[in-house]
């Protein structure tokens, strides 16, 4: 084996193919009668879980969800059902993110969200990781 490049069966290449188009429960939502004012709903998830797709072993994480309602909000029992979905799941870290964001968006259609997962340290290595609607890097004046 070459170690600087390795073979099929350690690589990370298409083992995440599928995410985007992998089905998951949809997150239901209400009608937020003070649309009219912009306020902000913190959601805070700290028994997530999923499966590394490398190793096959869980990843446990905290996830945090901040968003700026339109004219509907997140139903509570919907999103938990959506996120325990995750825990049969193969997807990195990263890739969870951002499919709990764009699910977010397309489900409850916020004005703003922030979606931030601190993950439990894996090999020594805490992580974290967000993602924001409307993209923050896009909105950054350079």
């Amino acid at each position: 084996m070459n170690p600087t490049k390795p073979d099929a069966s350690e690589s990370y290449d298409d083992r995440q193919d599928h995410i985007r188009s992998h089905k998951l429960p949809e997150i239901e939502t209400f009608a937020n009668i003070y649309s009219d004012r912009e306020y902000t709903i913190e959601l805070d998830i700290p028994e997530f879980n999923s499966i590394c797709p490398k190793t096959g072993l869980p990843d446990f994480g905290e996830i945090h969800v901040e968003y700026v309602p339109g004219d509907r909000c997140a139903e509570m029992k919907s999103l938990k059902l959506y996120i325990t979905a995750f825990r049969d799941l193969g997807i990195f870290q990263e890739n969870a993110i951002n499919r709990i964001m764009d699910d977010f968006v397309k489900y409850v259609q916020p004005r703003a969200v922030r979606v931030e997962g601190t993950f439990n340290p894996r090999g020594g290595i805490t992580t974290t990781v967000a993602a924001e609607y409307p993209n923050s890097v896009q909105n950054r004046s350079r």
